[in-house]
């Protein structure tokens, strides 16, 4: 939990508590957040006065619960950031160094009336939203830097579009049955702010509204985010249909404004926040949007007017992910390659060969048939469009249950279906492998999961290629002599 001058990580002082797994280690410690690399983040450094002897940490019934006391003359900052860490990581002396967070959000407090103010995403300047409890028509009731509460007016000096007495502490209203009011405030980031609609909660298939109000100009557009890379992100497309004249972008008192209407039953309920780079704004002509620094998501409930954060779904479908790539590696990509070198290089070690070769191909089916399930669940949880990727999942899947079968009608040694089940069972064999390999590095290709992914699997797959040419080449070196 740090404390913030203006809403972002750096220059905020921040309390730190850990519990180590089952409760074993433990401790709270002060941490200056000079910037944001790790030797920039430093231990038992700080603006904040701790009461001595008033810092606690105890883990009871899954929750962590941390206490201290400050002692300050005024009051604390308003602007309070926190943050969870990397699971299973902890800090660790000496150094007690902190590894990058696993999930972060910001929340602005008024202390006189002890009410939380607007959130956002950690950042420099990153923010979620807000708008609050307005007490005029048209006033543009918004979360203003001196009082920043649901209480608290600001006059935007610009008219609005819609009644902004029916705003609450989350950044839209319903102004009609079809039309629906957003206002986006954030400390000006000096670059882009946008808010994105999202099917499944993730960026890839979203569409965005993003601002900015550069030195020279300022512009707002619609941008449809069809992968992570910048020329996939696509200005004047996506599938929000904006109001004509209901775009405004403008700051004040170091506040950037963000406010427009859509022409819907109701939007979609996850939505995405984000910042840009520092002093990095999109130009014509191309209007090219660069990697944001920051970035945020939620879920709103449009029904209740209650919103929740995401990051506890996305981090359950995060462990899906890597679950399915681990399972389908390991059983299609590695143990199924494994069980067929075996009998084609081992079978003078009979019965041995076919016994471990029955047992490994198993192994491999089961963690492979695991790792398909996970797959299709995953499909279904973000509603993302994999149609090749599960294709081929399936067909391997499907090959693999013959392969399963085959064995259960393996005709004997003196049988003459035997050479024709052999012909069957081997290139069917081949073909599973080839596509397993092949849709391993699609689906990592997918999962946008970089080159450690790629490199480990590959270096891995290059292991076994080798061995097996090693033995490939003993094999014929046999055949050579026993010819002879």
């Amino acid at each position: 939990m740090g404390f913030s001058p203006n809403g972002g990580m750096v220059g905020s002082s921040a309390i730190v508590g850990w519990v180590a797994s089952g409760g074993e280690g433990g401790g709270i410690k002060q941490y200056y957040l000079g910037g944001y690399a790790p030797n920039q983040v430093v231990p038992n450094k700080g603006n904040l006065n701790v009461v001595p002897n008033s810092t606690f940490i105890t883990l009871e019934s899954n929750h962590l619960y941390m206490v201290f006391q400050l002692q300050t003359t005024t009051q604390p900052l308003s602007w309070i950031i926190f943050a969870t860490g990397s699971i299973g990581l902890f800090p660790q002396a000496p150094s007690f160094a902190l590894t990058k967070h696993l999930d972060k959000i910001s929340q602005r407090i008024d202390y006189s009336k002890a009410k939380l103010g607007s959130s956002q995403g950690d950042g420099t300047s990153s923010s979620s939203s807000q708008a609050n409890n307005g007490n005029g028509s048209n006033n543009g009731s918004l979360s203003s830097p001196q009082g920043d509460s649901c209480g608290s007016n600001l006059n935007l000096n610009a008219p609005l579009f819609f009644d902004t007495t029916k705003l609450t502490c989350l950044p839209y209203t319903q102004s009609s049955p079809n039309t629906w009011s957003f206002i986006l405030s954030a400390p000006n980031p000096n670059s882009y702010i946008a808010i994105g609609f999202s099917p499944n909660g993730g960026m890839v298939g979203a569409s965005a509204i993003v601002g900015w109000i550069s030195t020279n100009n300022g512009g707002m557009k619609q941008y449809y985010l069809a992968g992570t890379t910048p020329n996939m992100v696509v200005p004047d497309r996506g599938n929000l249909v904006i109001l004509t004249n209901s775009t405004l972008i403008t700051s004040q008192s170091s506040i950037l404004y963000m406010v427009f209407q859509l022409q819907t039953n109701q939007p979609l309920s996850k939505v995405i926040f984000a910042i840009g780079p520092n002093g990095t704004f999109p130009s014509s002509p191309s209007f090219a949007l660069a990697m944001h620094q920051d970035k945020f998501s939620m879920t709103l409930d449009y029904s209740t007017g209650s919103s929740s954060s995401s990051s506890s779904s996305e981090n359950t479908s995060m462990n899906l992910k890597k679950s399915h790539g681990l399972l389908n590696i390991v059983g299609w990509g590695i143990l199924v390659i494994m069980g067929a070198m075996v009998a084609r290089y081992f079978k003078e070690w009979d019965p041995f060969w076919f016994y471990f070769h029955a047992s490994v191909q198993s192994l491999g089916f089961i963690l492979g048939f695991i790792g398909v399930i996970s797959g299709l669940v995953l499909n279904n949880q973000l509603q993302v469009d994999v149609s090749l990727h599960k294709v081929l999942g399936i067909i391997i899947l499907v090959l693999a249950s013959l392969q399963m079968m085959a064995m259960l009608a393996r005709p004997n040694k003196a049988s003459k279906m035997r050479k024709y089940w052999n012909l069957y069972h081997h290139n069917t064999g081949r073909v599973l492998i080839i596509l397993a390999i092949a849709n391993i590095f699609y689906g990592i290709y997918l999962g946008r999961e970089g080159n450690a992914w790629k490199i480990g699997y590959g270096i891995v797959l290059a292991i076994l290629l080798f061995i097996g040419f090693l033995f490939e080449i003993n094999m014929w070196s046999s055949l050579e002599e026993d010819d002879d």
